[in-house]
């Protein structure tokens, strides 16, 4: 009896470990660039692109940070000069998942702007705690204040969605036109889960096992896509490697738990903001849909009521349609951008 005693003690803490380890809620880690670069709106943290990232890119990208708040740093891409075109991804992809819109794009009169999201890709990683609607709202509306723009052609996908519109929001005379992808501006008016996976790992512990245990979300993504080989080792890496180099991985899950699944979820009221905003808008815009999105495919309507004057593009893409339909989504960006020349 001592012994079977012994061993349950020590199966119970050896549990109570695990369990305090996984959910721990992580630490803020810095990215530290080499050198600076000058652009007209003033200087910035250089940040030379490691191989494997490199080589997606042309060799006239510029990579950069900017310093939202002490310690917490927003990778920025950029590519041409001109009109800036402010593109947002969601989770847990970067800047990279429009580079190949980008390379489509007149570059001699655009300037194509891609910052990551914090946590993700190349800028700092941030406790979980952290992961909020308004705090990535004030941090990338930190970035276009920094950047001193005047205005913007805006799209976003995903969590680029809420966390790009929310930043325009709160520098309302910003956005001059929009193309809109698979993403949601509309705050849920009752309880309901996004999908099942993002009801499991709401619940401590589960979570984790999920996103952070057992599977590599990132492996994972193949399945959300029409065209699954359009995830391949080399996007994979570009997305993966820098989240799992940092020492904290906790942005896939911290963001999952960020959906509102109800009216009372903690960053529902920021949704009602930006849904509020969208509202108010009177600019040329462009839908550009992924029909096997199995996340937000059946979104289209809730968008089309959004921009009910917008011309819809559907493609057979799956949720990062960026990797699959970069044609459409580049003609519809100049379609908008020629419209906001004209006016």
């Amino acid at each position: 009896m001592k012994i079977l005693f012994i061993v349950v003690i020590s199966i119970i803490l050896l549990i109570t470990i695990f369990s305090f380890h996984i959910t721990r809620d992580g630490k803020i880690v810095t990215p530290v660039g080499e050198g600076t670069i000058t652009l007209d709106s003033g200087t910035y943290e250089n940040f030379p692109l490691p191989d494997y990232a490199a080589k997606m890119v042309s060799v006239d990208y510029k990579s950069y940070f900017i310093e939202v708040e002490p310690g917490i740093k927003v990778h920025i891409l950029e590519v041409g000069q001109g009109l800036p075109v402010f593109l947002m991804h969601g989770n847990p992809t970067s800047g990279f998942l429009y580079r190949k819109i980008a390379d489509k794009l007149p570059l001699e009169k655009v300037r194509v702007i891609m910052p990551t999201t914090i946590g993700l890709g190349f800028s700092s990683k941030i406790p979980a705690s952290q992961h909020t609607l308004d705090n990535h709202i004030r941090w990338i509306n930190k970035v276009l204040n920094e950047l001193e723009l005047n205005e913007v052609i805006y799209s976003g996908q995903d969590w680029g969605g809420p966390i790009g519109m929310g930043a325009l929001s709160l520098s309302p005379d910003l956005i001059k036109g929009a193309v809109l992808m698979n993403t949601v501006f509309n705050a849920p008016k009752e309880k309901v889960d996004l999908t099942s996976m993002h009801a499991r790992v709401k619940t401590p512990i589960i979570g984790e096992l999920f996103v952070e245990i057992l599977f590599n979300p990132f492996e994972q993504l193949a399945r959300v896509q029409g065209d699954p080989s359009s995830w391949s080792d080399e996007v994979i890496k570009i997305y993966a490697k820098p989240v799992f180099d940092s020492g904290n991985s906790k942005v896939t899950l911290s963001m999952m738990r960020m959906v509102p699944d109800g009216p009372d979820h903690r960053d529902a009221a920021a949704m009602r903001k930006i849904e509020e905003y969208v509202k108010t808008l009177q600019i040329p815009a462009e839908i550009v849909w992924g029909m096997k999105d199995p996340i937000l495919g059946k979104g289209l309507s809730a968008m089309e009521d959004n921009f009910p004057d917008a011309l819809v593009t559907k493609t057979q893409a799956g949720h990062f349609l960026q990797e699959e339909t970069a044609d459409e989504i580049a003609n519809a960006l100049i379609r908008v951008i020629d419209k906001v020349e004209r006016r």
